[in-house]
């Protein structure tokens, strides 16, 4: 019988887009979980550390090397029968930090059906055939592009970016300004269908500029954003105009010069998240990072279609079809993390404002718990579940127990726990900047929470 506790040896993608070095968290941890072979190299980009079993890049058990797909497939027990048979004898998340220095792709990640038939049709740009929801939790503060703006936002941008008007043409802006006219917010069917199509329209014919209109519409937009500063793309209007959007401009322009991305986010929300805050996208929901160290979970599959901001496989004509076209404030997108009722802290705990804070996304296959034990000698104690978990350290050293085994753990130790374990984890530091050991548990969550106790 495998002991329901296994620390892992996890690998990391280099990308282009990814933080450099040392710089990055998701190196260091790699480095932390690695066997003698790996060393930093410095100038070396490390984008993503997966955590999981999926065969692009699988975790292993740190001992004896065995892949922990290999282990939970030869013990059905690790996953729990219902688990199992529910996702194939494999974790059905994958659990990843990314580490970005410069803007990800503009992207957005097939649904199911979609998946499907993507793969049968192209697997080699697209390797799976699972959908791929995610959540994003932010290791250090963190900004990017997620889901289409109020649609008030997007006329106003019209109304006051010429270059940006111009380039979507002024029969589709036109049309997508009178459409939505007055029924911003409509929350009848009908309105909300003829605000979708009008947005499908205009977006699409952007994705679609020719390369000559694009550079003409960049050189302008640059000189704007160069110049107006506090005034750029309009008085009174989205809450992330003037400088900031200014800013941004310039900032993606030296990223990736005349990319169609400079102008796609005239469509979507500019977000940025502080340490802990959290989003959550659904499948064919459009979005791209662009800076910070993050927690992302995901269901398992590597699908990805691009259109922007990449030197990689673009797929412009499935992006602008599969789109759900969904408008909404940043706010809708947020998590509102609760306090995690299936732990016991104790009083060391308790007295240094510890907590261990839950993160629910709509979906069956994963939830996170951040854990942050702030004293010397406070413990978390974990109820056990009817499902896998796999366990990240991030800050600070301690303790993580299962039963009689007790390992030590520090940043970027990762840990897999089997299903119906007590964990225990325990803080050996107190805390020199209000947090001490910080941990992330993700776990593949059973329809009904009640399944837990």
């Amino acid at each position: 019988m495998q002991v329901p506790l296994i620390r892992l040896q996890c690998g990391v993608n280099s990308y282009d887009w990814g933080k450099i070095g040392k710089s990055s968290a998701a190196a260091k941890f790699a480095a932390a979980t690695a066997s003698s072979d790996f060393s930093i190299q410095e100038e070396k980009p490390y984008a993503e550390l997966w955590m999981g079993t999926h065969p692009s890049l699988p975790s292993k058990d740190l001992e004896t090397q065995r892949t922990l797909l290999d282990l939970v497939q030869d013990n059905q027990a690790l996953l729990s029968k219902d688990i199992a048979e529910r996702y194939g004898n494999k974790l059905p998340f994958l659990f990843k930090v990314l580490s970005i220095n410069k803007a990800l792709s503009i992207q957005a990640h097939p649904n199911k059906k979609l998946a499907e038939q993507l793969h049968a049709k192209d697997p080699k740009n697209y390797p799976d055939d699972n959908h791929k929801p995610e959540m994003t939790i932010a290791v250090t503060p963190f900004d990017g592009l997620c889901g289409f703006r109020p649609l008030a936002e997007i006329s106003h941008f019209f109304k006051h970016v010429s270059s940006f008007r111009k380039l979507v043409g002024e029969e589709e802006a036109k049309n997508f300004e009178d459409t939505v006219k007055g029924k911003e917010t409509s929350d009848k069917e009908e309105d909300m269908q003829a605000n979708k199509k009008a947005l499908q329209s205009a977006f699409t014919k952007l994705m679609n500029a020719d390369k000559d209109a694009l550079a003409a519409a960049t050189e302008e937009l640059l000189q704007a954003a160069k110049t107006e500063g506090a005034s750029f793309a309009g008085e009174g209007g989205p809450t992330n105009g003037g400088k900031e959007l200014a800013d941004l401009v310039i900032r993606l322009n030296d990223e990736f010069p005349a990319d169609i991305g400079l102008f796609v986010q005239f469509f979507l929300n500019y977000v940025q998240l502080e340490i802990g805050e959290a989003m959550f996208l659904k499948a064919d929901d459009i979005h791209a990072y662009l800076s910070g160290d993050i927690i992302e979970c995901m269901a398992s599959s590597d699908n990805v279609v691009r259109a922007g901001f990449t030197p990689k496989f673009k797929d412009v004509s499935t992006l602008t079809t599969m789109l759900t076209y969904s408008y909404a404030p940043i706010s809708e997108q947020k998590m509102d993390p609760t306090d995690y009722p299936y732990v016991t802290l104790n009083a060391a705990a308790y007295s240094s404002n510890s907590s261990s804070k839950l993160y629910d996304p709509p979906i069956p296959e994963f939830a996170v718990v951040r854990t942050a034990l702030n004293k010397s000698g406070a413990k978390a104690t974990f109820d056990p579940i009817q499902g896998p978990s796999i366990v990240l350290c991030t800050k600070g050293k301690g303790t993580i127990s299962v039963g009689p085994k007790k390992e030590k753990i520090e940043e970027g130790y990762v840990f897999f726990v089997g299903a119906t374990a007590e964990v225990v984890l325990e803080s050996e530091a107190d805390a020199e900047d209000g947090e001490g050991m910080v941990t992330f548990k993700a776990f593949c969550e059973l329809e009904d929470h009640e399944q837990k106790l």
